[in-house]
């Protein structure tokens, strides 16, 4: 099996593909990518057993078909280092040595069987589920909500993204129960309701290919996986088991204190203050009268403290609330708008942080944080 194929073309597709591969795997075969050549069409395959990652690529110069695998890492590496140029890989199926000829060179290592490799896992058919989104649409869904998931042993849930097909809308959920984020399509329909919980690792993956295409996603899903079709790139992967939280209960609805405020403003004056907040808590505190707003820290511990004060527009009672200020930085950090609107019912319940306006008509999103205690 031979072929010829671009340096930095193959690169970029084993470096999006090698991303699913584990640092701590117990089987050596998943340290491989697997190439299958059929015709003119090479197909690389990755794998952590969770989740597969496949690419394709049309090549011209080819001879053979058949399939092996190969050492990724080796691979990776050496491929970085070369300037753009055609390769010339020669493989043999049948002593499994692997030849990768440059202009100046010659490069060998010896590959692994392609038997060894994972069989890719089947959907049901009897019980899957599909629908198209746009790449587009989908990025926005899973970037939006990824940072807000969960790392909890105990409540797995809790460590993706929930997608929720409903008849009037389509929403991705993610929450570790400090914050919530809620990031809803009403220009996307489905005929029936179901949902799925994405793992953090694949959602991250989707997000990385996502960035750069264009295609119309084909997502199938059944109880146990999900797979994911793009134009060049085919995902499987393995789905979180059990029922999501009520998340709609916990989002307070009479909210009559409003406060708009420029979100880059905002930003930048919590991550100043908050240099000076008590490093265990990195409690931040916003008392907001009138139409302005002071944002207030100290660390009783060491004797600092700072404060400083914006303009705002603001309905509603004089109030202080409190919140930790890596999370709400967080917030502000993954919303676009030029303007935040911050909803409050009192301190102790829930602040609704959205975007003023919003870029598209469909698009609604909405992020929740839990406030913090306010000592004294």
């Amino acid at each position: 099996m031979n072929f010829i194929v671009s340096s930095t073309e193959l690169l970029s597709h084993l470096q999006a593909v090698s991303k699913v591969i584990s640092s701590k795997t117990t089987l050596p075969i998943l340290n491989n990518f697997l190439f299958s050549m059929a015709g003119n069409k090479l197909t690389i395959t990755a794998s952590d057993l969770e989740t597969t990652l496949i690419t394709k690529m049309t090549l011209e110069n080819v001879t053979g078909d058949g399939s092996i695998a190969v050492e990724a890492r080796r691979l990776t590496d050496a491929l970085k280092e070369f300037p753009e140029q055609p390769l010339t890989f020669n493989m043999n199926l049948e002593t499994f040595a692997v030849e990768v000829l440059s202009q100046n060179g010659k490069f060998s290592v010896v590959g692994q069987n392609s038997e060894d490799f994972p069989v890719l896992p089947q959907l049901n058919d009897d019980k899957t589920i599909s629908f198209k989104l746009t790449s587009d649409v989908l990025y926005h869904g899973v970037s939006k909500t990824i940072f807000a998931t969960a790392d909890d042993e105990l409540r797995p849930v809790m460590n993706g993204v929930f997608i929720e097909l409903l008849p009037d809308n389509l929403t991705f959920v993610a929450s570790d129960a400090h914050k919530l984020v809620r990031y809803r399509r009403t220009d996307i329909k489905n005929e029936e309701e179901a949902s799925f919980i994405l793992p953090h690792k694949p959602t991250a993956l989707l997000k990385n290919i996502l960035s750069r295409d264009e295609s119309i996603v084909n997502i199938e899903f059944d109880n146990q996986n999900a797979m994911f079709t793009f134009s060049d790139y085919k995902m499987i992967c393995r789905l979180v088991e059990g029922k999501y939280p009520s998340y709609n209960s916990v989002i307070p609805t009479n909210n009559p204190n409003k406060l708009t405020i420029d979100r880059v403003e905002l930003y930048n004056t919590i991550k100043r203050v908050s240099f000076f907040s008590n490093q265990a808590s990195n409690l931040v505190k916003l008392n907001v009268s009138g139409n302005q707003l002071t944002i207030s820290a100290q660390d009783i511990d060491f004797s600092i403290s700072a404060y400083e004060r914006l303009n705002c527009q603001y309905e509603g009672d004089e109030m202080q609330i409190g919140f930790k200020s890596v999370f709400l930085l967080e917030i502000l950090s993954n919303l676009s708008s030029g303007d935040v609107l911050i909803e409050l019912s009192d301190p102790t319940r829930a602040g609704i942080i959205l975007p003023a306006e919003s870029e598209n008509e469909g698009e609604n999103i909405l992020m929740l944080l839990m406030p913090m205690m306010i000592s004294g």
